[in-house]
């Protein structure tokens, strides 16, 4: 019977891959540099005294046509020395902005309020977002813009995460993989995630779906809109691999701080649409199964485990490729022990707890 069930799932899951590898390797149309959109990049950011000067070196050397730039800063109210870090930084700096989110929308809290004042002042046409533990590329900006065909409302990017270490670079091969397969979905199916800190979207049509106002509040407020303007039915949404779109964000620095990450995304993952499910507890489901192999061991099951590695291995290596990034052996099989074991346990945990503490707030 558990043959059975791992053929079975590794057969679907084997599928999955194929479809999600083809659509994140999809290519799409580009306009012009001359006909590129006015931009506003939103950061919000609280309590972030030990990122933030990375991250505004990195937007200040932002590549983009004169006069089309802006750069809002929206300071969560930090308890912190964030607020006067970026004070002193954009005091020469016309391009940016510093603002507090003084206004509130409806039931919005927490970082989709910052971002929604953000959005009220933007005079882009298209919103940029990123974190403010992140590093963008130079062309980060010009290169997304540029995918902004008419027919379009949303285009995402990759995000990778710096990796010294071997525990880092899990998480950033983890972070890759939930990437692919959110790329996969949106590009040739339906979006089931995206990731904030390297999305972008039309201020048009933010306004269109009535704004993080009318948005039902979630703690993964970029799930929210992404599913808002696809569900708007007037515009694409795209998720190019293109490695100058790249942002690089810094790992979590334990295990305590990866579990409140994975529990967040969790949290508000579950009001994922009926095809979401499937491809996510597809994948849980092997995961469950590959935990079982000691006590269940058979020839078997075990070449079934080695081809869902290889499987892997193919899916991720070539994004890797992609982006220009190097994908070690031993971090990919560390990634494939560590995958399964934080999937069982933010999963049990959800069963007890559905709080979510993030920047020093609960959810």
């Amino acid at each position: 019977m558990f043959e059975i069930l791992f053929i079975i799932s590794i057969s679907l899951y084997f599928i999955q891959a194929i479809l999600i590898s083809i659509g994140a390797k999809k290519q799409f149309k580009k306009i012009d540099v001359e006909n590129l959109p006015s931009a506003t990049v939103i950061v919000a950011a609280r309590n972030e005294e030990k990122n933030i000067s990375e991250c505004l070196e990195s937007l200040n050397k932002l590549i983009y046509p004169e006069g089309k730039l802006e750069i809002i800063l929206v300071d969560d109210f930090s308890d912190d020395q964030t607020k006067s870090i970026i004070e002193k930084y954009i005091t020469d700096k016309p391009i940016f902005k510093l603002i507090q989110p003084i206004k509130n929308y409806g039931q919005t809290l927490g970082k989709a309020r910052a971002i929604a004042n953000g959005i009220e002042v933007a005079k882009g046409e298209i919103i940029f977002t990123t974190d403010a533990d992140c590093v963008v590329n130079p062309n980060w900006v010009k290169t997304l813009a540029s995918y902004y065909t008419d027919d379009v409302a949303m285009v995402c990017g990759y995000t990778n995460q710096k990796s010294d270490n071997i525990f880092e670079a899990v998480q950033d091969i983890d972070f890759i993989y939930l990437l692919i397969v959110a790329a996969g979905s949106i590009n040739i199916w339906k979006p089931i995630s995206a990731i904030g800190n390297n999305m972008s979207y039309r201020k048009s049509a933010y306004l269109e779906v009535g704004g993080y106002e009318k948005i039902p509040f979630s703690v993964t407020e970029d799930f929210q809109l992404l599913m808002a303007i696809h569900d708007h039915k007037k515009y694409k949404i795209i998720y190019p691999l293109d490695s100058e779109g790249l942002v690089t964000s810094k790992p979590c620095l334990d295990f305590k701080t990866i579990f409140h990450q994975k529990k967040r995304w969790a949290v508000g993952g579950l009001n994922v649409r009926l095809d979401g499910a499937i491809v996510i507890g597809t994948a849980m489901f092997v995961m469950l199964l590959s935990l079982l192999i000691p006590f269940n061991y058979s020839d078997i099951a075990l070449y079934l485990l080695v081809f869902k590695l290889f499987t892997d291995y193919f899916m991720i290596s070539n994004v890797y490729k992609s982006l220009k990034l190097k994908l070690k052996i031993i971090n990919f099989i560390a990634f494939e022990i560590y995958v399964p074991i934080y999937f069982i346990v933010t999963s049990v945990n959800l069963l007890f707890s559905r709080k979510v503490m993030w920047k020093g707030r609960k959810f």
